[in-house]
């Protein structure tokens, strides 16, 4: 084999953070009671969640603003676009948000199957995430993935955060991995394939949304079935 150590993303590669995070939105949109509080439309809320949540993540893999900020503000900046300015019921909001969040268990199709596969072939495989150790830890063991990963490799535990390369040199590190014989396999260009190539590793683009990538990377699947033509 090429590789023997298999570097994931979880969120959005593995874990379908789409789809639990509007299960945990609807479940906290009917526990506050929000629409009594001119959010009459769930859709619109979670559209402008999703909006203000892609943004801030953004910003925070690129250090501009740190883990408490953007756990609130994307509620705060949500609310604010129903004209609620209410910090309090943000902050309240987000902690409720990550409680339940990591009980959700929806997965990309072929999720289970191909880390079997994977494993079944005789491939280590790690995770690289920029996620919050303990909601990362928790998604692990509410979706049964946990005992998939012989690492977990977070941001909070490193001291860096992808795409930066010292996130993916302590993660070879703890694995006991080379860069010649390791893969970085995630969903996002900027963050995990950018972030693999600047750590000299190859890496494979899982496109779900079937972008058009503006950053090359050595492999590019659709799904994760794909993976078996590589691996």
């Amino acid at each position: 084999m090429a590789y023997k150590h298999l570097f994931f993303d979880l969120d959005h590669t593995l874990w379908d953070f789409e789809t639990n995070a509007k299960e945990t939105l609807h479940d906290l949109y009917h526990l506050n009671e929000l629409s009594k509080r001119n959010i009459t439309d769930f859709d619109a809320f979670f559209e402008r969640y999703s909006y203000h949540n892609e943004r801030l993540w953004d910003r925070y893999t690129k250090g501009f603003i740190k883990q408490d900020e953007l756990r609130w503000k994307r509620m705060w900046l949500t609310l604010l676009d129903f004209k609620i300015g209410d910090e309090a019921l943000s902050r309240e909001l987000s902690a409720q948000f990550l409680e339940r969040l990591p009980s959700k268990k929806n997965l990309f199709p072929y999720t289970i199957e191909i880390l079997t596969y994977l494993r079944n072939k005789g491939y280590t495989l790690h995770l690289i995430t920029n996620g919050f150790e303990q909601v990362q830890q928790n998604k692990l063991l509410s979706s049964e993935l946990h005992h998939f990963f012989s690492n977990i490799i977070t941001s909070e535990a490193s001291n860096s955060i992808k795409p930066n390369k010292e996130i993916f040199q302590y993660a070879l590190l703890k694995a006991g991995a080379t860069v010649t014989d390791s893969i970085m396999i995630g969903d996002n260009l900027d963050a995990d394939i950018q972030g693999g190539i600047n750590a000299g590793l190859d890496t494979v683009f899982v496109n779900h949304l079937q972008v058009k990538p503006h950053i090359q990377a050595t492999y590019m699947v659709h799904a994760l079935r794909e993976l078996e033509d590589i691996f």
